[in-house]
């Protein structure tokens, strides 16, 4: 048997293998190339910072704080690559003192240079600082708040802890800041409870100032606001009266607007307020003879603890009513009454909540059983005209009850609109008559 050395043929030898490492290259490029990818909104670190503050003064970032990274890398290895990956760093001691800039370097801690990936840039290269004198400002904190509040909850008091802020920070920043507010969400609150509360700074204008530039003295517990929830409660005022009205005249009772209040407190101060009773002091009848109204302030005769939801509803208008003896007065809504013979070309309308009010006498007995509630009507069959009316009103009353006066109501007549769709009906036929027409 022949034996072939390993030198025989070594020059082809040597070819083949390089033409195979050459293969070997653009097979590798060609399925798994160098591509360039551009990741946006990479926070940037300042490091060696001490060497501004040791001399009692701080920088101020003049460009936005974030950039960009270019990453040249195969495909392979680009496609694993996440934005938290990268890190941004911008070192001070690098910085060109005559123009502030700090060139910005990208790093992957994850991966090696070169072998892993060929290049990283930010853009920009560089970030501009301003050096200035530290500022300080001391402020106390007021509670804002988000979110919307629970149904039938009212927000009592708010204490904010702490209750001062010291912010400190370039002179022109702190400059700036006009108020500090400790932001809180109220959605859902039923009860009280603590909330984590976030610093906002606002200038005089009410603008949002940036914090990132900023420190205080909050520390790691932050800002916590206790807020006190309380409840609402709607309930009816209850008037009682004092002294008798002149003999022959008779108290029929009282009105008020508004008939009921907002109420808010404590469960427990709430629990047992069904009503709000206003004394007889406040409203006297010796010797009246006729209905009177007066403006009462609730506002004293309140339980402890419980206040109005608006303070402007404290002043209640009251309607106290007088009779004389063996009389009625009837207050109907307009809306009640029936109507008849209206014109077919005319509708009829009157003011909202439109009353007339019905005086009767007769029998105690049959006065107090007495319901107009389908006994008063209108006749409208001398009305064939659009405009406005006082028309008068038709009672049908049971025999031994009389009505003292007669009554009349403004009613207000106009002509019935079109229906538009019968008219654009009836000309679309009008006009396909004419068509027809023409057409013969």
């Amino acid at each position: 048997m022949r034996k072939y050395k390993l030198t025989r043929n070594l020059g082809l030898k040597i070819i083949a293998v390089f033409f195979a490492v050459f293969l070997w290259l653009i097979v590798v490029n060609v399925d798994d190339p160098v591509v360039t990818n551009t990741f946006s909104d990479i926070p940037v670190t300042f490091v060696n910072d001490d060497i501004i503050s040791q001399d009692g003064n701080v920088y101020q970032v003049l460009d936005e704080e974030n950039v960009s990274a270019v990453i040249s890398a195969r495909r392979s290895v680009l496609q694993d690559i996440e934005p938290d990956d990268i890190v941004a760093t911008a070192d001070i001691k690098a910085m060109d003192t005559d123009t502030g800039l700090v060139p910005v370097e990208i790093s992957l801690p994850s991966l090696r240079e070169e072998t892993d990936y060929q290049s990283a840039e930010a853009v920009p290269r560089n970030l501009q600082i301003k050096i200035e004198k530290t500022g300080r400002k001391v402020l106390a904190l007021t509670v804002s708040t988000t979110g919307t509040q629970r149904d039938g909850y009212l927000l009592g008091d708010m204490t904010v802890s702490p209750e001062n802020v010291t912010i400190t920070g370039p002179e022109s920043v702190i400059e700036q800041i006009d108020r500090a507010v400790a932001r809180i969400d109220i959605s859902g609150i039923s009860r009280d409870t603590d909330e984590p509360g976030e610093l906002v700074l606002y200038d005089q204008n009410g603008n949002q100032l940036g914090t990132s530039q900023l420190s205080n003295n909050l520390g790691e517990d932050g800002i916590t606001v206790h807020v006190e929830v309380m409840e609402l409660k709607s309930v009816p005022v209850r008037f009682e009266t004092s002294g008798m009205p002149e003999s022959g005249y008779k108290y029929t009772g009282c009105s008020s607007e508004p008939e009921s209040i907002q109420i808010y407190g404590t469960s427990e101060a709430l629990s047992d307020v069904e009503e709000i009773v206003i004394p007889g002091s406040e409203i006297d009848l010796e010797g009246v003879t006729e209905t009177f109204e007066k403006t009462i302030d609730i506002t004293p005769y309140l339980p402890e603890d419980v206040n109005l939801v608006e303070e402007s509803s404290g002043n209640i208008r009251v309607t106290v009513m007088i009779e004389q003896e063996d009389t009625r007065t009837i207050n109907l809504l307009v809306s009640s009454i029936k109507i008849s013979n209206l014109s077919s070309d005319l509708q009829v309308s009157y003011q909202p909540d439109a009353e007339v009010s019905l005086q009767f006498s007769g029998e105690q007995e049959l006065l107090d059983v007495l319901d107009i509630s389908n006994a008063v009507s209108v006749n409208l069959e001398s009305y064939t005209k659009a405009g406005t009316y006082n028309v008068p009103v038709i009672v049908d009353v049971p025999e031994g009850i009389t009505l003292l006066d007669d009554v009349t109501v403004e009613l207000t007549l106009s002509e019935k609109q079109a229906d538009t769709s019968e008219q654009s009906s009836d000309q679309g036929d009008q006009g396909q008559e004419q068509e027809e027409q023409n057409g013969q």
